[in-house]
């Protein structure tokens, strides 16, 4: 019988899918991220790992398993938790959860842009704390989206969704950069390619940064990118918080090199650079882009199936390597 370890109660969904195999499911029942010595004994003579976006799995971890480790499936797209080149040198299948959360890490893309430009939050602080005492003209006032202009920074499947969002519903103008031109896109909505990202942040009213992280795109966002910005733009972040040099950032929020930030992810997560959670030009939000009952379940579902194809000898669905 294979087991399975799963290092954090997920919707279950996938659960019930791996237990209809006659698996032998093991679900860590610590409320938080399994502590590291935790984990090297709990995947002891485990076949396969469901691991999540806060566990380091390395050659450590592969090893305490043992040599009848046969796939970690991440639930999560990004996979920079996973130490790639021990998952090749021992020939494990490691897999993720891509375009099932697409739809909504776009749609809270532009939750974060609306709350940001239109001061939701810091309304609604303003409102609860029983500062209102009536309309005003100059009430903290927004900024509109509809037909300003869009950068988007990485143009995969969640960054031109959010474009396709601000074209379609806000008939706002498109620009984005990528490594890769996009020509049926730009025709399809009418959108605009940035040979650079430089070009693109002196345009764009709003950027949307969409990229994975990696070495080249460590604190993409640092003091002299956001100076390029316009002094009224905002910067919104749902991709990887390393993406963004906090520091900068804080600094470029307090000094007006642009007015906004929404963000929700951050380089240390759980904590936030120092500073940033005092500014009221920013909307945070705790890593939820994709948190919804349908897409949490949909994760759940795909992380079990690539376990169930690849202990049953076939091809996984979303393989990473």
């Amino acid at each position: 019988m294979f087991k399975i370890f799963v290092t954090r109660k997920i919707p279950e969904s996938g659960i019930e899918l791996l237990k209809k195999e006659d698996f032998d499911v093991l679900v860590s029942d610590f409320d938080g991220v399994l502590p590291r010595e935790k984990l090297l004994e709990k995947v002891k003579g485990v076949d396969a790992i469901l691991s999540l976006l806060t566990d380091k799995i390395d050659s450590e971890i592969m090893d305490a398993a043992g040599p009848q480790l046969k796939v970690v499936a991440n639930y999560a797209v990004g996979y920079d938790n996973i130490k790639m080149d021990d998952i090749r040198s021992r020939n494990i299948v490691a897999t993720n959860t891509p375009e099932v959360l697409s739809e909504t890490v776009a749609e809270h893309t532009f939750a974060l842009l609306l709350a940001v430009a239109h001061r939701i939050v810091e309304s609604d602080k303003f409102f609860r704390d029983g500062k209102y005492v009536g309309w005003a003209p100059l009430l903290l006032l927004g900024q509109d989206v509809a037909h300003k202009t869009l950068g988007v920074v990485g143009l995969g499947r969640i960054g031109s969704l959010v474009a396709k969002h601000a074209q379609k519903g806000f008939e706002m103008k498109v620009l984005y950069y990528d490594i890769k031109r996009n020509e049926d896109f730009e025709k399809e909505f009418n959108a605009e390619f940035r040979a650079s990202v430089d070009d693109l942040l002196k345009e764009a009213d709003f950027v949307s940064l969409h990229v994975p992280f990696l070495p080249s795109t460590k604190h993409l966002m640092n003091e002299e990118k956001l100076k390029l910005m316009k002094k009224s733009a905002y910067l919104i972040n749902t991709s990887r918080g390393a993406v963004i040099d906090e520091d900068a950032l804080v600094r470029a929020l307090k000094e007006g090199w642009i007015k906004g930030a929404a963000l929700d992810v951050y380089e240390s997560e759980p904590k936030p650079v120092l500073g940033l959670v005092d500014l009221p030009n920013t909307v945070l939000t705790p890593h939820i882009a994709s948190a919804t009952e349908e897409t949490r379940s949909q994760m759940s579902i795909l992380a079990a199936k690539n376990i169930i194809a690849v202990l049953k000898g076939e091809k996984p669905l979303t393989p990473i390597n």
